[in-house]
């Protein structure tokens, strides 16, 4: 969908918004902080104040000092909002997935409601961000690295390097920004408890060794993915102890192997059990073509009755340990079927 030309009121705030950036960037390079990011003073027209209440994280893009306990966040992607949720953090903004679905319908609709919408991910509205009087914005520089400025021009902005593989690290450093360290160490031990209680179902650490797991992910505009050893959802099935099939290690940077519906056999090579998703529209992915084909069909795990269709959101999108613990527990219930 085509976003509308900003009106001229809006045109004029984005320029407010640039010039402040300026503004802070002359602050940053007149208080001989001597690093590269935003210690100091100067960043922001948030409500963070001075140097009293704030502590120094250090963010993909430098020294970042923060509120001490933040209490206007605003997330700009999906690991973050789930960071945010999972650590009783509900934002006061946030950016949308995609026009369908808004906010991931895996997060509780209570922790949601109320969140301000302040856009797409890729293309979040800066004066949105900015009514809000953020004290702490949340992103990735993989994502907005191109809006750094202006971003930590509204409010200090905390960027992880990238998203995905090193969810892990990335929730710990939106733990120190948003001052709940106590809260992470918690969440971190529930989940290796219940990755651990998982792996016991199975039938303890040796069977689940000897069980490989197949993710499969079908995208509207582009080739089927088999999903490799270097994503959100590959760590989750290595937190159980679970194998992967050869054909992931084909993955490009690990992340994906992908193919067209004439070789979907690949992904069924030497793996027991298939999980599948899709993105977008089921046909325009591919997705009913595959599945209704031949080659689909003689995979030895489909034909076992051991392929199962999964929520997009839930597990490829979600990227936090809110997703993942429901991960888990769809794990469980699959893995352990007779």
């Amino acid at each position: 969908m085509t976003s509308p030309k900003p009106s001229p009121n809006r045109r004029r705030t984005l320029a407010t918004v640039s010039l402040a950036a300026i503004g802070a960037l002359t602050l940053c390079a007149c208080g001989g902080s001597g690093g590269s990011g935003d210690s100091g003073t100067g960043q922001g027209s948030g409500k963070s104040g001075g140097s009293a209440g704030t502590h120094t994280v250090k963010t993909a893009m430098g020294d970042v000092r923060v509120p001490e306990a933040p209490k206007r966040v605003v997330v700009l992607d999906t690991a973050e909002l789930d960071s945010a949720i999972t650590l009783g953090v509900k934002p006061v903004g946030s950016t949308h997935a995609d026009v369908e679905s808004g906010f991931l319908h895996y997060l509780p609709a209570d922790k949601v409601a109320g969140i301000k919408d302040v856009g797409e991910m890729m293309t979040p509205n800066l004066e949105a961000i900015a009514e809000l009087e953020p004290d702490l914005i949340l992103t990735s520089k993989v994502r907005h690295e191109d809006k750094y400025n202006e971003l930590r021009a509204i409010a200090p902005t905390v960027m992880t390097e990238g998203t995905g593989f090193p969810w892990k690290e990335n929730f710990q450093l939106h733990a120190v920004a948003l001052g709940k360290q106590a809260e992470a160490r918690r969440v971190v031990d529930e989940y290796a408890a219940h990755a651990g209680k998982v792996t016991e179902a199975i039938g303890g650490r040796q069977k689940a060794a000897a069980t490989k797991v197949n993710v499969v992910r079908f995208v509207e505009g582009a080739d089927i993915r088999i999903y490799g050893r270097k994503n959100y959802i590959a760590t989750v099935l290595a937190d159980i102890g679970v194998s992967r099939p050869p054909v992931t290690d084909r993955a490009k940077d690990g992340f994906s192997y992908d193919v067209s519906p004439e070789k979907i056999d690949l992904a069924g090579q030497d793996a027991d059990v298939l999980f599948h998703s899709t993105y977008g529209d089921p046909a325009k992915a591919k997705q009913t073509q595959t599945l209704d084909s031949a080659l689909w069909k003689g995979i030895p795990a489909v034909k076992a009755g051991k392929v199962f269709g999964v929520d997009d959101q839930l597990w490829i999108q979600g990227i936090g340990y809110t997703a993942a613990n429901k991960i888990l527990d769809q794990l469980e219930r699959d893995l352990t079927r007779k």
